[in-house]
């Protein structure tokens, strides 16, 4: 499902201002003007500004040897019942294995927001579950996020997924929809027409993989996904959620500690405040060591992929948790 190998190829991007000065720009920014998912947008902003997100793949759902292992729904519950003191809103991968009962599951537990994913929108059963979910908790879900990298993956195009967009629009006018990519990718003019079919825009950005991270300060880090929500706003005029940003904390020979992950994302919180328009999940719920050796275009093992998690695989909370105010009490 999570197929994180793509973000190692982001150190080629370079520094952010060469990134930045780089890549080719739509010369004015780009919106979606259907004003049919209105209602739900205005929920999601909501939870953008008063929530918490977290990106959440279950501890149960893994991939091994390209084969994924179903999650269980009580494994589900026990993942969400650590998380919802602190996180009221969830960030999902896919709909399928097991991960399509996650809003149902989530909706019990008295969760603000569900954005699910539908980690191959191309595959029709997977597509109808997360529009099932979608139908069946229309006060939770929030929106649906088609796809995870899929252009800079080469799995499609930014025009085939426009058009695949288009369809799930016209099947569920009133569900907001977005899809993820790292941010250079919708710097490109070819992303204009993906642009103006997207109700929100959901990017990933991973200072890590900057070729100046590991000798910074965290504060730098932090302004980096600053300045480029900043220059995403001369791209898309709409609702932009950080996805995925942080830092693993390990291997520690790496620069990869749990107090560097505490670190960032203190610094991240003070120079990037919630809002309905600009926000950030945390990235991720738990450690996946089985992603050390997921697939990956370069050979080799990458340990730091098993460890993003702001608890461990076996949902012990790492330092950063204790930082976290609890939020409301979940619903009994």
């Amino acid at each position: 499902m999570l197929i994180v190998w793509s973000k190692v190829i982001r150190i080629l991007v370079g520094s952010t201002l060469s990134a930045l000065a780089c890549a080719t720009l739509v010369a004015q920014p780009v919106c979606n003007h259907d004003s049919s998912a209105a209602a739900a947008l205005a929920r999601l902003r909501a939870a953008m500004a008063h929530g918490r997100f977290i990106a959440y793949q279950p501890t149960s759902l893994q991939v091994v040897n390209g084969r994924p292992r179903q999650a269980d729904a009580a494994s589900i519950r026990a993942d969400l019942a650590l998380l919802r003191p602190r996180f009221d809103s969830l960030i999902t991968y896919g709909a399928a294995h097991g991960a399509e009962a996650i809003p149902t599951i989530a909706a019990s537990f008295g969760f603000r927001a569900v954005i699910v994913g539908v980690w191959n929108p191309f595959d029709a059963a997977e597509l109808h579950a997360a529009l099932a979910a979608a139908k069946d908790n229309p006060t939770l879900v929030a929106g649906l996020s088609l796809g995870n990298e899929m252009v800079f993956g080469r799995r499609t195009g930014f025009a085939e997924l426009a058009a695949l967009i288009a369809q799930v629009h016209v099947q569920a006018p009133r569900v907001p929809i977005s899809t993820t990519e790292p941010f250079h990718m919708f710097y490109d003019r070819a992303a204009s027409p993906l642009l103006g079919r997207l109700d929100f825009l959901l990017v990933n950005v991973h200072p890590i993989f900057q070729p100046w991270f590991r000798n910074a300060p965290d504060g730098n880090a932090a302004q980096f996904v600053v300045n480029v929500l900043a220059k995403l706003s001369d791209t898309y005029c709409g609702p932009i959620l950080v996805k995925e940003t942080g830092v693993p904390t390990a291997p520690q020979e790496a620069g990869y500690t749990e107090q560097r992950q505490s670190s960032f994302y203190g610094e991240l919180r003070r120079r990037l405040p919630p809002s309905g328009t600009q926000a950030f999940a945390y990235f991720s719920a738990f450690d996946a060591p089985w992603r050390v050796r997921d697939a990956n275009p370069i050979p080799g093992e990458h340990p730091a992929e098993a460890h993003w998690g702001l608890y461990d695989a076996q949902r012990r909370p790492k330092a950063v948790v204790a930082q976290l105010p609890l939020l409301n009490a979940p619903a009994p």
